[in-house]
């Protein structure tokens, strides 16, 4: 159902190597004129809102990165190298992504704006020691050939040791090293790149760009390169003082060492963040015995207050699927900009508001991008008992979940175990049903006609066929009730009730 009324779901799920947000241009490319009878979920919304965040910050870091050369440099000539630089090492990292089949993501993305700092940071280097030896009177063309003949080495050991920090991550096995294995590779091919940029494409643009520079003078330097001096001029101060108090100084690292111990022990710990995606899962659980349209009204009355809620913007859901009492909802909330919760305060405000429900319970969790685990759960996390006994876990299920329950850090703390559900054993009295002449294999087609669902037939039109599956009437499956009103005709074509002989006797036992 959806929006209260019934409806034909579509799950589609994406092939493991295709790409989620072109998968979804194409299936609503092919559906122009219903886009707007749909209502539609994916899972694109958040992602491209992601994607377009660190597109964005990727762009900030490169803007400032260059803003901070033009001022510490204090030359339009000097900060057009790194202006190209950085680019030309992302765009070459960009090639190495695509000879690798990765994709443009939230951690390759991340990889590049992490690394748009070490990519900029070789360049500078060259490029402060080349300006150098141009104030100090070399032209430069010489001075680039000296320059970076000087800091090649430095370059190259700082190369390597920011990729060394990442090797671990090449070989972390496990689902996060799987998703970290492409920013590792990512930033490691950005930064050798941009090695080998630095000490080429660096140098010759310094050699034609930059001009020859009168010696340097500390008593002509104004503006913003005052402010630069002085802070030059106080970082040598606080310098000595340092150098001065070596046991404070000492003092002070160990406390701060100290410090990020504790830190690192008392600080909450999780697998991955949660996230606000903007969607949410329902789970309606109900009495095993419940008929499916005693389970229909109650879905329908979960579904009508998803509905009316100020936070929700449509509600979609289905019954059945491996168990007659289960539903599954799937609930889009409003923009992050049209609603003031975030989605696990939406589910703390309705879980108090949908617990009034008789003999069904309906748990909400939040959607996730990353989400582990090899079974379906009404929950954010899984706790799973097994035993070589079932007795044993039966005796044991109900005091792990009463012991959970009582945590007051967990809510809808619940099980998939079901074994309470109500059933009726039916044992034909044989001799009784001899002596009435009843055949038991027609009591069988009986119990299978009414209560069974066979397929009988199948009618085919031009556009759909349709399946002809026999059963009684919905009132008839409430209870054991209606074996009272079903007869079965023995061999001298009498009708016989199922449940009585003549004698008031019990033909069945339940």
């Amino acid at each position: 159902m959806t929006a209260g009324k019934p409806a034909i779901i579509l799950v589609i799920r994406r092939e493991a190597v295709a790409n989620i947000i072109a998968t979804v241009d194409r299936i609503r490319a092919e559906l122009p004129e219903l886009r707007k009878m749909l209502p539609a979920q994916d899972r694109t919304p958040t992602i491209r809102a992601s994607l377009t965040e660190v597109e964005r910050a990727l762009t900030i870091a490169i803007g400032l990165v260059i803003l901070v050369v033009f001022l510490c440099l204090r030359s339009g000539r000097a900060t057009i190298i790194p202006a190209i630089v950085v680019p030309v090492s992302l765009i070459g990292s960009f090639s190495a992504m695509y000879l690798c089949g990765f994709s443009l993501n939230n951690l390759s993305l991340m990889a590049l704006t992490v690394a748009t700092g070490f990519v900029v940071d070789d360049a500078i280097v060259v490029i402060e020691n080349i300006m150098r030896h141009i104030e100090n009177g070399l032209t430069p063309h010489k001075a680039a050939i000296i320059g970076v003949s000087e800091v090649g080495f430095t370059v190259l050991s700082m190369s390597i040791s920011f990729i060394a920090v990442f090797i671990p991550l090449f070989f972390m096995g496990g689902l996060v090293g799987r998703f970290f294995h492409e920013f590792a590779i990512t930033l490691a091919t950005a930064i050798l790149i941009s090695l080998f940029v630095s000490l080429t494409l660096t140098p010759m643009m310094c050699a034609y760009l930059l001009k020859e520079s009168k010696k340097f003078s500390t008593h002509k330097i104004r503006g913003f390169g005052r402010l630069l001096l002085k802070i030059q001029q106080s970082y040598s101060v606080t310098l000595n003082w340092v150098l001065a108090h070596q046991r404070n100084v000492l003092l002070v690292l160990l406390t701060t060492i100290g410090l990020n111990i504790y830190l690192y022990i008392s600080i909450p710990k999780t697998f991955f963040p949660e996230q606000d995606t903007g969607r949410l899962l329902g789970y309606v659980r109900a009495d095993q015995s419940i008929s499916f349209q005693a389970m229909k009204t109650k879905m329908t009355r979960f579904m009508t207050q998803l509905d009316m809620d100020p936070s929700i913007d449509n509600v979609t859901g289905f019954i059945g699927g491996s168990r007659m009492n289960s539903g599954f909802m799937f609930i889009a909330l409003k923009p992050l900009n049209k609603r003031k919760e975030t989605a696990n305060q939406v589910i703390v405000r309705l879980r108090t508001q949908l617990a009034n429900e008789p003999g069904a319970n309906l748990f909400l969790i939040p959607v996730q991008d990353i989400r582990a685990g090899g079974r379906q759960a009404t929950a954010s996390y899984q706790f799973t008992l097994l035993a070589d006994d079932l007795d044993e876990l039966r005796y044991w299920e109900p005091q792990v979940r009463k012991a959970l329950a009582a945590l007051p850090q967990l809510a809808d703390v619940n099980s998939d175990k079901e074994d309470k559900g109500t059933e009726m054993a039916i044992n034909y009295d044989r001799d009784k049903m001899a002596q009435l002449g009843i055949n038991v294999k027609e009591a069988n087609n009986l119990l299978n006609d009414a209560f069974g669902q066979r397929l009988i037939s199948t009618i085919y039109q031009p556009m759909n066929q349709y399946k002809v599956v026999m059963e009684v009437a919905p009132e008839y499956t409430q209870d054991t009730s209606t074996l009272d009103k079903m007869f079965v005709i023995n061999k001298h074509g009498k009708p016989i009730p199922l449940s009585f002989l003549p004698n008031g006797n019990p033909l069945m036992r339940h």
